[in-house]
């Protein structure tokens, strides 16, 4: 018997992928089985076209066995078979597909679906096994051969005999080395749940022998064993069934089994799209969040099925980051694969598939926030942080996708509202989306930034996450209307004449201003009269791009950076301290020294800020109240 040599680069190929590209072994039984339904496949196609095969082709279906004692696992199928050429053509060359030729040579070849490829995907078998026999008999043919191999020396192919038409692919598997163990593929159990994770929904069934245990009869406690021929797989996937015979428990218990969660889903996306990316989707958008959602170990994906084979569990390109908490998976029989199943080519197909889940799941939370409310809000309670970052990651460029699914919480609702809402209520003498931010409702609710907002009858948004204000900093504005800080320097309020008032005043006091300033030692960039404080005496604000709510945010963040916002002190020039600090600076300026440290001070407490020195500032405070 001669054994044939494998080309040069099939033999590294063969190496390369059994040492490192396939990382998960136990992908070989997909492959195989992917392989034995291709061979259905192709005599099922012939059967719709000749009569006779159609008369005597017998039953479709995959069978399973293991052989403990030998050692050999069995993948049997009623396909078309192999003859002499197909086992030189399609075993004897690494990443020869007899299926995508197959396929390719048919004129009706959109209607054939072709999930695995005879070649690279086969020898996926040597990963569990050191020897590996094919006995194939092709149909309408008399010969049959058996086609074996131990790896990169070789093959042989030799004449046998066969029964009936098929493919039987026998493995030996490998013996235990050391902790490495091969023991769990003669494991019907294991075996059992790597067809349930790989290939549940081949089309035809797959059987295999099972021991089961059931109660004797007569018998409270003892057991009987027997052997029962049982269906591993479901062959039908949910997603694609038509939407009219599903119904909504049916998308529960497939997403709680499947997804592992003990909530039913806020929202069921069941899409079937066909065009320029033609794929299968059902999608889910979970009722909570998982534990680990906000931190590094989360992560994203859906799983990504050929056909109805799991070729990856988490594809992590299908979902941008945006929309990171949505499970579920899409189905596509027109994806390009590369060496395995498991390194997915990054090409136009994937992109234009993933581009149209973005939309499909913005649309889908789009009607959500129109229609059902409460679902949205407990929804954006969830996930509205991701979207937030969403919109702020990659300077704004999701930004136009995502502005319409934001809320905040609003000073006169007393509620979460939309962008959008808030503009329908905006006076038409209101120039901008007014806003604040904070760490909580009640803290910013109780600013004195805010006052001349409110008495105006404005409504203000109040931001409590830490990328709120890095977020509308992205948007800028919204349909024409930017977006204001409380504590801007122009709330754009103030008519031209008021504003030359302000500043002739401003002038008046513009020495006293500077003594303050001085007084701080460079914890200030400039004293203001303030246009926008009513009772309160005092607040700080700030100049420039950089706010002090993002600067206690920037410098919070586990970094050598420490930023400072430009801050601007100002006092309100018709509360009573006001008086009693321009006649400090005439009579007593080493007292209004220390009143310029209390107003700080206290600036920085309602800003939710640490003081430099509270010691200092206890100390201050006896004093004065002993003086």
């Amino acid at each position: 018997m001669t054994i044939k040599q494998f080309q040069t680069e099939s033999k590294r190929l063969l190496d390369l992928m059994i040492n490192s590209v396939y990382t998960n072994r136990e992908i070989f039984l997909r492959e195989l089985i992917s392989n034995a339904s291709d061979a259905i496949d192709k005599l099922y196609y012939l059967s719709l076209t000749d009569p006779a095969v159609r008369m005597n082709r017998g039953d479709f279906g995959i069978n399973i066995v293991i052989d403990k004692e030998n050692r050999t696992l069995t993948i049997s199928d009623t396909g078309c078979g192999m003859n002499r050429e197909d086992l030189e053509t399609n075993l004897g060359t690494i990443a020869q597909s007899g299926s995508l030729a197959f396929k390719n040579n048919n004129e009706a070849k959109d209607d054939i679906e072709i999930i695995g490829q005879f070649g690279v995907g086969f020898y996926s078998a040597f990963m569990v096994s050191n020897r590996v026999t094919v006995i194939t008999k092709a149909y309408s043919s008399d010969e049959a051969y058996k086609w074996e191999s131990e790896g990169v020396d070789g093959y042989t192919i030799t004449n046998t005999s066969k029964d009936s038409p098929g493919t039987d692919v026998v493995l030996r598997i490998k013996d235990n080395i050391g902790e490495d163990s091969f023991d769990e593929f003669l494991d019907d159990y294991k075996i059992k749940s790597l067809v349930k994770k790989y290939s549940d929904y081949i089309r035809y069934p797959i059987r295999m022998d099972m021991e089961t245990r059931r109660l004797q009869e007569g018998s409270e406690d003892q057991y009987e064993t027997y052997t029962e021929n049982m269906i591993l797989n479901s062959m039908v996937p949910i997603w694609r069934k038509n939407k009219n015979e599903l119904k909504e428990e049916d998308y529960y218990n497939f997403y709680q089994d499947k997804f592992y969660d003990y909530e039913n889903p806020l929202r069921v996306i069941h899409s079937s799209t066909e065009g320029t990316a033609t794929y299968n989707a059902l999608l889910f958008i979970p009722a909570r969040t998982p534990y680990n959602y906000y931190s590094k170990e989360f992560e994203k994906g859906l799983q990504l099925y050929s056909n109805g084979v799991l070729i990856m569990d988490k594809c992590a390109d299908l979902l941008p980051d945006h929309f990171s908490f949505v499970k579920g998976l899409a189905d596509s029989q027109d994806l390009s694969l590369n060496i395995s199943r498991e390194m997915l080519q990054h090409d136009r197909q994937l992109k234009l598939i993933a581009k149209s889940l973005e939309k499909k799941i913005k649309s889908e939370l789009f009607d959500m926030l129109n229609k059902e409310r409460e679902k949205y809000k407990t929804f954006f309670k969830n996930f509205g942080l991701q979207l937030k970052f969403g919109v702020y990651n990659g300077y704004g460029v999701n930004k136009e996708l995502l502005k319409n699914l934001l809320m905040f919480y609003s000073s006169r609702e007393k509620d979460m509202v939309t962008i959008e809402e808030y503009i329908s209520r905006m006076p038409e003498e209101q120039k901008h989306i007014y806003f604040a931010a904070g760490e909580s409702i009640e803290r910013i609710d109780s600013l004195p930034q805010t006052e001349l907002i409110k008495e105006k009858g404005y409504e203000i948004l109040y931001l409590t996450d830490d990328v709120d204000e890095f977020a509308l900093k992205i948007l800028h504005e919204y349909n024409g209307k930017e977006f204001k800080s409380v504590s801007s320097q122009d709330l754009g309020l103030e008519s031209e004449e008021d504003k030359k008032k302000t500043e002739q005043k401003a002038l008046d006091y513009q020495e006293m201003f500077d003594f303050i300033k001085d007084s701080l030692n460079g914890k200030i960039k400039e004293v203001r009269l303030s246009p926008r404080l009513k009772s309160h005496p005092v607040c700080l604000t700030s100049d420039g791009v950089l706010s002090l709510e993002m600067e206690k945010i920037l410098n919070a963040m586990p970094t050598d950076n420490n930023v400072k916002a430009d801050r601007v002190l100002e006092l309100n020039p018709n509360h009573p301290i006001f008086d009693v600090l321009s006649k400090l600076f005439a009579n007593d300026k080493e007292k209004l020294k220390i009143y310029s440290e209390l107003l700080y001070a206290q600036a920085l407490l309602i800003e939710g800020m640490s003081i430099d020195d509270p010691v200092a500032f206890s100390n201050s405070i006896c004093n004065l109240m002993v003086d």
